[in-house]
């Protein structure tokens, strides 16, 4: 008699069904079935744990002493046009399309170096990283822009993005000061439907970025309860989307119940405060004060499929710019006892003075 032998299956056994998402150029697979979208931020990634999650909606509050939140604007849209990912850009500028001009470009091979702090074993590491890059560059036929397809990039915010970004992709440029809330509901709503049908239900990556929501030149900054439905409509058409939204807005000039309420609503949440001038409190408090531009606080990570809560290793982080181009975010450390200040690049485990940043969370 023929005897039929089974498979043995065991739960350890890998699912040949589960498509590798991090093939998808911009886009990287996450725990509990979530996919992530980079901030162009490669800090920010890491901290927030991979990106921004697809369908989330991200909300900025704005220091109204300084535009620091122009610079995640720039790096979120830039790394989108490098994807090849439709963007959607609103603000209340006259000629929104010309903010696409200060985009910044991704920095070359030889100049997105990692740096030079760590072990000796990661500093082993990196030289043969940096062996590895040069090697393919070397190779013929090598285009740097075939190493631009990485998930998040460096960007050096002294160089405009190139024009060849910016050919054959779905841009949307919309100036809210003489719209309604109505016809922008429906310039994100036709966005996020032409970005759904341009690719596969998991090859497409929309971005929205609404700078200023409720600036006093938009028509509708004083219609309260309008904003409000207006982000919790906004807020379901994401999710229900392959994109993500980022609406920065000047918590200053709302009330206290709407800015919480705002607030609410978002699924990540971030806020940039500018460096007072010449705070000596700060400067003997913090390491590489002459160095920080400002600071970013983050009060809230999305959580897709999960109830479980993010523990970050800090709230507050230092940004400064990495030899005068490149956002990088560092954790707040506690100067020296003499009060001299140095280069510091804070890690999970250097988070000194992550007691005292309390004063610094806005």
């Amino acid at each position: 008699m023929a005897t039929t032998t089974k498979a043995r299956t065991s739960s350890f056994s890998r699912n040949p069904l589960a498509g590798p998402t991090s093939q998808v150029p911009g886009l990287k697979p996450g725990p509990n079935g979530a996919v992530f979208l980079s901030s162009g931020i490669p800090d920010l990634d890491r901290i927030l744990g991979g990106g921004f999650s697809l369908g989330s909606l991200i909300m900025v509050m704005e220091d109204p002493e300084a535009p620091h939140h122009m610079l995640l604007l720039r790096n979120f849209m830039a790394q989108g046009l490098i994807h090849n990912q439709p963007l959607l850009y609103a603000s209340p500028s006259k000629d929104p399309k010309g903010f696409l001009g200060t985009l910044p470009n991704p920095m070359s091979p030889k100049e997105d170096r990692p740096r030079d702090h760590g072990t000796d074993q990661d500093k082993d590491l990196r030289i043969a990283w940096q062996y590895k890059k040069y090697a393919r560059e070397n190779q013929q036929g090598y285009d740097i822009r075939d190493s631009k397809l990485e998930y998040c990039n460096n960007f050096d915010l002294r160089k405009p993005l190139e024009r060849q970004h910016f050919g054959g992709k779905h841009i949307d440029c919309v100036s809210t000061q003489a719209l309604t809330l109505d016809v922008i509901h429906q310039r994100c709503s036709t966005f996020l439907a032409q970005s759904s049908r341009s690719g596969s239900s998991i090859s497409c990556g929309g971005r929205i970025a609404i700078q200023s929501f409720c600036a006093p030149q938009c028509g509708y900054s004083d219609k309260d309860w309008d904003m409000l439905a207006f982000i919790k409509s906004l807020k379901g058409m994401v999710r229900a989307s392959n994109a993500v939204a980022i609406v920065t807005f000047p918590h200053s000039l709302l009330s206290s119940s709407f800015s919480k309420r705002w607030q609410h609503l978002a699924d990540t949440l971030l806020s940039v405060k500018a460096i007072p001038d010449e705070d000596k409190e700060l400067a003997q408090l913090l390491t590489g004060y002459q160095e920080m531009v400002g600071f970013l606080s983050i009060h809230k990570v999305a959580r897709i499929n999960t109830q479980v809560p993010v523990v970050l290793e800090a709230s507050t982080f230092s940004i400064k710019l990495h030899k005068r181009r490149s956002l990088v975010l560092e954790c707040l450390n506690q100067a020296p006892i003499d009060g001299s200040s140095g280069a510091s690049y804070g890690t999970s485990s250097s988070c000194s003075a992550s007691t005292k940043q309390g004063s610094l969370d806005f």
